[in-house]
């Protein structure tokens, strides 16, 4: 049975990782950075308070010495424009990730973003060249460009988990459905969005958690692999598709808010390679 720390299992993502974890019977150490209140409780969960910006000394020991680190930690978002991204966060992170290599991690999951690819269109693939177009993408891709190199002096498996567009319990108010839904709930009688023919690639948290805990401990080295659905789908057909699950309806006011400039029109995940992990397992 493996030992495995997950940092980041307060946040959206390392909620649904951490029950993942525990329903399939593992013992974990999960980092939080706060006083350890109001934390989600399980017989086999260790709370530890560690805050990795601080650069923590002996935080390999204080993550019960894991061989299986799960890294979803990241502050500063959702501004992904914020210079905070490369000028505070990655040096903590590799700092912090260094530290838990050389102490003696086996196989490490980082949490990347499909914001590396930049503005490239169509169906990505991991080996097209990442050309990110935001500090926050740019701070991911320098980051797996720096353990990559780590790993040439100290042997460890990385997998980079590129996640796309997700949704689903505990998901920020601020973003799409969560604001869908309190406009329905206050009985607005319309719902502000971009035209909503953007293409994105859409996966309920859950499925991207069970993705994400196969592939830790999937025992390989892949490098990058698209944690995504390999389908494009409109955002106006998401939000289409929430109000018919949901039985509610609201008159969507299209047009009202620009495309982001930081992302192409149409932009997917190919998934090849995560299949193929999947199915070795």
């Amino acid at each position: 049975m493996p030992h495995i720390a997950l940092t980041g299992a307060t946040g959206f993502i390392g909620r649904h990782v951490l029950a993942e974890l525990t329903a399939r019977g593992f013992d974990v150490v999960a980092a939080t950075r706060g006083d350890g209140t109001a934390l989600p409780q399980y017989e086999n969960v260790r709370w530890v308070t560690l805050d990795i910006a601080s650069a923590p000394e002996q935080a390999f020991e204080r993550l019960g010495m894991p061989d299986t680190l799960i890294h979803l930690a990241w502050g500063g978002l959702p501004h992904y424009r914020a210079r905070h991204h490369f000028e505070t966060e990655l040096p903590a992170h590799y700092s912090f990730l260094r530290q838990m290599v050389r102490a003696g991690v086996k196989s490490v999951l980082v949490s990347g973003t499909c914001l590396e690819y930049g503005l490239r269109s169509g169906a990505l693939r991991e080996d097209d060249p990442t050309a990110p177009v935001t500090p926050y993408g740019f701070a991911k891709d320098a980051l797996r460009r720096q353990l990559e190199f780590l790993q040439r002096d100290s042997g460890f498996n990385l997998t980079w988990a590129r996640l796309f567009f997700m949704h689903g319990e505990g998901q920020a108010a601020t973003s799409l459905l969560p604001q869908l839904q309190q406009a329905v709930e206050r009985g607005d009688p319309t719902f502000g969005m971009s035209r909503g023919d953007q293409l994105r690639d859409y996966l309920s948290v859950a499925e991207v958690a069970r993705h994400l805990v196969t592939l830790a401990l999937s025992g390989k080295n892949p490098g990058p692999v698209n944690v995504c659905s390999g389908v494009p789908r409109s955002v106006r057909g998401l939000v289409e598709q929430w109000l018919s699950d949901n039985d509610r309806e609201i008159a969507l006011d299209l047009g009202r808010y620009p495309y982001p400039d930081y992302e192409p029109m149409a932009f997917w995940g190919a998934r090849n390679k995560l299949d193929s992990v999947l199915e070795r397992q």
